[in-house]
């Protein structure tokens, strides 16, 4: 029989082939079904679908419906467990997933622990992880939460430990966990605060030629930094001793540093 591969992919979620005969999709198991669109054979006689399989085991419920539901229910399976579902189905016709989204994981974490070093260790604790997500690491700067880094998430719904090596600027920091799931919505921690040891900051010159240079205590020191315009446009950003400005249009600049904010002036 000739088989066209195919792959897709949507997300984290990926049907991993499709050919004549077969369709698979694979996810994690997240207390939701799957449902499954099936029509009838090409000579009209019976069911497209012939036999599903979950993780290899074979679907013990009735499958010769327009439309069937894969009860996971069935296979004694916990929230995050892996899936890979397999549809097997006769030429000429072709089953569909309805609802794949429902493999997808899910921001369910709950924060135990979460504390930060003055020198930016920062350690944190987690339960009930459903599914394998990335943690985003923010850090309240300059008016607002400024993602600084990422950590892949465990998963497993067990205790889970991590750790990040902040940046921490001078003053009193506020740090916080996040992950952002296929809803789009972003889920928070609590935030932790801890006052640093980093020495205030400062820049110079206020009216700009070609560079603006960072110093801490007379000496050059590198730092976080963002260059906007008048409008609000990100121009520039990075993490420095200076910040080139030679390509800057004479005017005015909004530069954020450290944890400040200063205007300041491009000239020739």
């Amino acid at each position: 029989m000739h088989r066209i591969l195919l792959f897709l992919t949507i997300f984290f979620l990926s049907p991993v082939f499709s050919q004549e005969g077969l369709l698979s999709i694979q996810g994690n198991y997240q207390g939701s079904n799957l449902l499954i669109s099936n029509p009838t054979q090409s000579d009209g006689f019976g069911f497209c679908v012939t036999k599903v399989t979950v993780n290899g085991d074979i679907l013990p419920a009735t499958i010769q419906n327009s439309v069937f539901e894969v009860d996971f229910n069935l296979f004694n399976l916990k929230i995050g467990a892996p899936l890979f579902v397999i549809l097997e189905h006769a030429s000429g016709c072709k089953p569909l997933f309805l609802n794949p989204e429902i493999l997808l994981s899910k921001s369910t974490f709950v924060c135990e622990i979460l504390e930060c070093s003055s020198s930016g260790a920062l350690k944190w604790t987690t339960i009930k992880e459903s599914g394998v997500l990335d943690f985003i690491i923010e850090q309240f700067r300059w008016g607002r939460w400024v993602e600084i880094g990422f950590v892949k998430g465990n998963g497993g719904g067990g205790r889970n430990n991590y750790t990040f090596q902040v940046n921490l600027h001078s003053g009193i920091n506020k740090i916080r966990v996040s992950q952002r799931d296929n809803t789009n919505k972003l889920r928070s921690s609590q935030s932790t605060s801890v006052l640093s040891n980093v020495n205030k900051v400062s820049k110079s010159p206020a009216r700009v030629k070609d560079f603006i240079y960072f110093k801490s205590n007379g000496s050059p020191v590198k730092t976080k930094f963002e260059v906007y315009d008048a409008y609000g446009n990100l121009l520039k950003q990075g993490f420095g001793k200076e910040v080139n400005c030679s390509n800057l249009v004479n005017g005015i600049y909004f530069l954020n540093f450290d944890n400040f904010s200063e205007k300041f002036y491009k000239i020739d």
